[in-house]
């Protein structure tokens, strides 16, 4: 073969390459719409475990549809914990590209449950060993959007240098700044920390990665989040930022020896370890879809209907910077498969 043969053969499967992970990021919509379809029958009806489990059902099902070699590194934990979408199961139909896969099928169950907000169906797909195997502990979080360089945020600094760190890079007072914050008793002292220093806070009661994401989008009014919350959730809301800009930093806290012993089962070494966003989610091919369930400061959830629905998704690739916003009505009455939500 020629030189200009093996050039022409190499833009070929270059092109082929990009339309792949352009058309696999699409499908990843499905998967997330198929989930908050189910999940959104579940609303505010105080059952936590049926929520997830209908989640769960639906996008594992969807996965499977898709033509993938898919190995779950971010899941509903492990094995013996998690009968569906347990780290290191394989999804997918087996043919297709190699791909790691970080997802939660329903971020916010007690959310939904409740009927309270920003409850959102989340995945993201990498390239193999694109994502940190995040053992499911806490993790320390601090994100923001990409107008503040990400030397300014320190896990150890005081809360107040950072804020008027960030005040400055955004042309703000410290006084202007919102900061989001999840409602947890954990969390008591660096809220005291936050309005001592004169900011204002925005409290949640779960869904730390659409508050992550949020700083990255002007409208959402959230300039900084800070706190802990699962290391899961952590790697998926580094996959999005890897797409749309931001900065993050995470440390894994551990409770017992029991979570060090699963940090070491997945090759933790470092305990203290700082990551950054390109350590949690590798920046060169991460593909990212969340669908609203329940309506949020990202996404608004799904609207129900007779014989249909209607749902919001945000689909983004780091390696095109492209982000796209979906807005889908389902027709049960004409839909087969998966993503036939109508019971």
């Amino acid at each position: 073969m020629t030189t200009a043969q093996n050039n022409n053969k190499s833009a070929q499967n270059y092109s082929e390459k990009f339309s792949m992970d352009r058309n696999l990021a699409l499908e990843a919509a499905r998967v997330t719409e198929a989930a908050a379809l189910a999940a959104s029958k579940t609303i505010g009806r105080g059952d936590e475990k049926a929520a997830d489990a209908a989640a769960v059902d639906a996008m594992r099902e969807a996965l499977n549809s898709l033509s993938i070699r898919g190995r779950v590194v971010i899941g509903e934990g492990e094995r013996d914990e998690a009968p569906m979408l347990y780290i290191g199961e394989e999804v997918g139909n087996g043919d297709g590209p190699e791909v790691d896969i970080a997802l939660d099928p329903l971020e916010g169950t007690t959310i939904t449950a409740q009927g309270g907000q920003n409850a959102l169906a989340v995945m993201a797909m990498s390239d193999k060993d694109g994502f940190l195997n995040a053992p499911d502990v806490y993790m320390e979080k601090i994100a923001v959007g990409p107008s503040v360089p990400k030397d300014v945020l320190d896990l150890d600094a005081p809360i107040g240098d950072i804020l008027q760190k960030v005040a400055k890079y955004k042309k703000a007072n410290v006084e202007d700044l919102m900061v989001c914050v999840l409602e947890r008793e954990r969390h008591n002292k660096i809220i005291q920390d936050i309005r001592a220093a004169g900011a204002r806070i925005n409290l949640i009661q779960d869904g730390d990665v659409s508050a992550i994401i949020s700083t990255t989008e002007e409208e959402s009014g959230l300039d900084l989040y800070v706190g802990s919350g699962g290391a899961p959730e952590g790697v998926l809301a580094a996959a999005a930022l890897q797409c749309v800009g931001g900065h993050m930093l995470g440390r894994l806290t551990f409770r017992n020896d029991d979570e060090r012993a699963r940090a070491d089962k997945w090759g933790i070494k470092d305990y203290n370890k700082i990551y950054t966003t390109d350590e949690l989610a590798r920046p060169d091919n991460v593909m990212f879809a969340a669908t609203g369930v329940t309506w949020g400061t990202m996404l608004p959830g799904v609207r129900r209907f007779a014989g249909g629905a209607v749902t919001h998704t945000i689909v983004m690739r780091s390696k095109s910077g492209t982000v796209r916003r979906i807005t889908a009505e389902h027709n049960f009455n004409r839909k087969i498969g998966f993503d036939a939500m109508d019971g």
